[in-house]
């Protein structure tokens, strides 16, 4: 398929002519198609996946495990065939239906990186962990302070009432802790912490001044609003059965929530099995005119067209478009002056465990399958470098009773199988990591996919800054649980690799300066001002907090900014 614009005929344009295009239907991109379609504008969805409508198209989300010829395993054989998605905690017999298999979706790894994908409406929002904390200021004032990858264009401030539009739309539950490290946003009642966990918070907060355990905030609806209940979702049961879909709308998804929503508006036409392969651009008009697609089943290519575009397409994928839009305007990817298009991508350092024993009340239980933990914002180098290595990491904390060792036979044995084990610690590290030029990605001049699009080359790894930090928290992590009286303390290095924390961020990060960015404070491309990238490509760099929730808040305030331009006659 030529890159250069070349329309394929006056009729088709103007069939496949629409207001503004969205490419990705996940987090990002289904907030880009309700604040878009809200706004009046016609707005083609494209999905390069196949369509799953919500509720109607969870198939597993009401079995029960004796419905699953494994009992929700893996098969040996599914394992072998996808050894990278495999590894994805949410991956078994009752998700597989939602994730991309390795062997249909080839990628190279220069160095081990574990890419997980799901190709359909909703994409992994239908898969996510659902934790959703805001960034602090010191989140984006990090890289001017510390000198590293380029300064955010913008500050909390700024972002601040979108963090507040995004989160009474989706309904997040949590505290309001007041605390200037992890800022409180709109929220619903919370959930609880069990009786262990609050001796822990008790325990640790009385041993350091400066470390703060709370109640996690998850995009799970406790005490739905009018808002929610008009999105045709309901309070969420605490079935922790999420990686199915939830048939209660419970936690938030494009497919219960920003699609549904921009469907009802009419602005709203989807794509689905619809791979796209490049940027339209028209040197005459300096801009972008639409997009070049193929079918994903019968790989006939077209055209559509717009006014603006959105690349929601997911981190990686989005950076994969952008390269393989060349043109001679853009000879090394689409927008890529600056030639770091692809590079200074970081992500999340999941790499230590905690686990430990806890002497708690045996007459004491909780309720249901909470869908968050307790967690700790991040402590290290928050005011100023006092480190030896860069940035810091969150901490998550669980406690939980397992089953009983049961013993005996008949009766006997069934009453011991109903009796809960001891009381057990859980603790795992969430650390930024810092965006370096050498982790990157870029396309493969020799190896296509399937559809004739060159193939993606991962080149992300570990560094020093990453190794002192998984130390500094199992040392930390141990003290702190040892101090709250915890026992039998084991530390663990999952020696993961990149990728799996699901959290990969930058390649086409914003910045003030074209020189060394893609786009700007408005999330549009420095050299084409219709063209806007709000997923995880954008990042600068991914804090310590998880980054769906920035994603959403940034998508909804380029949409606004974008309209707004657009009907000024600005672009």
């Amino acid at each position: 398929m030529p890159n250069d614009s070349a329309y394929l005929n006056n009729k088709s344009q103007e069939q496949n002519t629409y207001d503004a295009i969205v490419i990705g239907s996940g987090i990002s991109g289904g907030w880009a198609a309700k604040e878009l379609t809200e706004k009046g504008l016609k707005t083609l969805l494209i999905e390069r996946g196949r369509d799953v409508v919500h509720l109607k198209d969870y198939p597993t989300a009401t079995k029960d495990p004796w419905d699953f010829t494994h009992r929700r395993g893996t098969p040996s054989k599914i394992v072998k065939e996808n050894p990278v998605v495999a590894r994805c905690y949410a991956f078994n017999e009752t998700t597989e239906h939602f994730f991309v298999k390795d062997k249909d979706h080839i990628y190279e790894q220069e160095k081990p990186f574990d890419w997980i994908r799901a190709y359909q409406v909703g994409g992994k929002s239908l898969l996510w962990a659902r934790q959703t904390q805001r960034w602090s200021k010191y989140d984006f004032k990090g890289p001017a302070r510390d000198g590293f990858a380029t300064p955010w264009p913008i500050s909390y401030e700024e972002l601040a009432p979108w963090y507040s539009q995004v989160e009474r739309f989706v309904g997040i539950s949590g505290n309001y802790d007041g605390l200037d490290t992890l800022p409180d946003g709109e929220f619903l009642p919370a959930w609880e912490m069990n009786c262990v966990e609050k001796t822990l918070q008790k325990n640790i907060m009385s041993h350091y001044k400066d470390r703060f355990v709370v109640q996690g905030r998850c995009a799970h609806l406790t005490k739905p609003s009018e808002t929610h209940l008009l999105q045709g979702r309901a309070q969420c049961q605490a079935r922790s059965l999420c990686e199915r879909g939830c048939p209660f709308g419970g936690y938030f998804s494009s497919n219960s929530s920003t699609i549904p929503w921009a469907l009802k508006t009419g602005n709203l036409t989807m794509l689905t099995n619809t791979i796209v392969h490049s940027i339209i651009y028209d040197e005459n008009k300096t801009k972008a005119t639409g997009v070049r697609v193929l079918n994903a089943i019968t790989r006939n290519p077209s055209e559509y067209f717009a006014k603006i575009l959105f690349i929601n397409a997911a981190c990686l994928n989005t950076n994969l478009i952008l390269l393989n839009s060349t043109s001679s305007r853009f000879p090394n990817g689409f927008g890529n002056d600056s030639g770091v298009l692809g590079q200074y991508l970081a992500f999340h350092n999941y790499r230590g465990n905690i686990t430990a024993d806890f002497d708690g009340p045996q007459d004491q239980y909780y309720y249901g399958r909470r869908p968050t933990q307790a967690m700790m914002p991040n402590f290290r180098n928050v005011h100023q470098q006092e480190m030896d290595f860069l940035r810091g990491y969150m901490v998550h904390y669980s406690a939980t009773r397992g089953r009983a060792n049961a013993e005996g036979i008949g009766g006997e044995y069934k009453d011991n199988l109903t009796e809960a084990g001891n009381w057990s610690i859980y603790a795992m590290m969430q650390g930024e990591t810092i965006p370096k030029a050498s982790n990157h990605v870029r396309l493969s001049k020799i190896k296509v996919d399937q559809w004739g699009i060159p193939q993606l080359i991962t080149s992300v790894a570990y560094d020093d800054n990453d190794e002192k930090l998984l130390k500094d928290f199992l040392n930390q992590g141990s003290e702190m649980l040892e101090k709250a009286g915890c026992k039998n303390i084991q530390q663990i290095d999952t020696k993961q690799a990149p990728g799996l924390d699901i959290h990969e961020m930058g390649g086409a990060r914003m910045g003030n300066d074209p020189q060394n960015s893609i786009l700007n404070k408005w999330n549009q491309v420095h050299a084409c001002k219709n063209v806007f990238v709000t997923d995880g490509a954008c990042m600068v760099s991914t804090s310590t907090q998880n980054p769906s929730l920035t994603f959403m808040a940034l998508t909804a305030r380029a949409a606004d900014f974008a309209v707004s331009e657009l009907k000024r006659g600005n672009i």
